[in-house]
C-alpha cells in the first residue's frame, strides 16, 4: 500500500464533522441507487465514534468499495486514489470533493504517512484498503505492509471493515452495475493495547496477520449477510 502525497492536497479539508453539500448529494443519489438495484445493507455503523479521527481498514472487491463504506456515515471519510487522477480536470474536482487524497504508486513515503497522519489528526476518518488491489475471487488476499507504518504512528481507532457481494456487482474488468445484494460490516475496534504490542519492532507479520484476520471475519459476517 503506498501512502498519499502532499503534492495534490488541498489546503482545507472542511469540517470533518460535517459533510459537504455535494459529497451530502452524492450519498442521496446513491442511497437509492444502491438500496433498490443492489439491495445495499450496512451493519456496526454505531460502533464508530462520533467524533474524532481513525482509521478504517477494509478488504477490496471493486471500484465500488469506497462508495460502499461511506455511504452509511454522516461524516466526511479520506480514501486514497491515484495523485494522476488529480490532473484530470473534472475527475480532480470530484476527489478533491469527496475528500479523496492522491495517492503516489511509487512508494512510501514519510512525507506521504504525514499527510494521512495528518488528515487523522484533524478529526477526519481514512479508509485504506491494505490487500493495495481488487481481489480477483472476492476472497481477501495477501496484506501488503504499508499501512503498518500507519498503525505505528497513531493512537486513534482502527476498525476492520468487510465488503462481501461488490466483486459480483462490478468486480475487476467489469464494466456494467450487475443487481447483486452488497453488504458492509463495520468490526470493533482493535484493542490499543494489541496494536501496541504487535508494533513493536520484530513483529510486524503478526501486525499483517492480525489485522487481515479481523478484516476476514468482518468479510466473512458480510458474506453470511447475503444470504439472509
Amino acid at each position: 500500500m503506498a501512502v498519499a502525497t502532499t503534492a495534490d492536497s488541498p489546503p482545507s479539508h472542511g469540517s470533518p464533522l460535517r459533510r459537504n453539500w455535494f459529497w451530502f448529494s452524492c450519498q442521496v443519489v446513491l442511497q437509492v441507487i444502491f438500496t433498490v438495484w443492489l439491495r445495499y445493507r450496512s451493519r456496526g455503523v454505531d460502533r464508530l465514534p462520533r467524533a474524532g479521527g481513525g482509521l478504517l481498514l477494509s478488504n477490496h472487491q471493486s471500484f465500488l468499495d469506497p462508495l460502499l463504506i461511506g455511504l452509511p456515515l454522516t461524516r466526511p471519510i479520506s480514501f486514497l486514489a491515484r495523485d494522476s487522477l488529480f490532473r484530470i480536470p473534472v475527475i480532480g474536482l470530484i476527489l478533491r470533493s469527496t475528500y479523496v487524497m492522491p495517492l503516489n504508486r511509487e512508494g512510501v513515503g514519510t512525507a506521504g504517512i504525514r499527510e494521512t497522519l495528518r488528515r487523522m489528526e484533524q478529526g477526519f476518518r481514512v479508509g485504506i484498503f491494505p490487500e493495495g488491489t481488487r481481489s480477483i475471487d472476492g476472497t481477501v488476499g495477501p496484506l501488503k505492509p504499508g499501512f503498518a507504518a500507519l498503525l505505528r504512528r497513531t493512537s486513534l481507532p482502527v476498525f476492520p471493515v468487510g465488503v462481501a457481494g461488490a466483486k459480483r456487482a462490478l468486480g475487476k474488468g467489469s464494466l456494467i452495475l450487475r443487481p447483486c445484494r452488497v453488504c458492509v460490516v463495520f468490526g470493533e475496534p482493535f484493542p490499543p493495547e494489541e496494536i501496541a504490542a504487535l508494533c513493536r519492532k520484530g513483529r510486524e507479520q503478526e501486525l499483517i496477520d492480525a489485522v487481515r484476520t479481523r478484516i476476514v471475519a468482518c468479510q466473512q459476517e458480510a458474506e453470511k449477510w447475503l444470504t439472509r
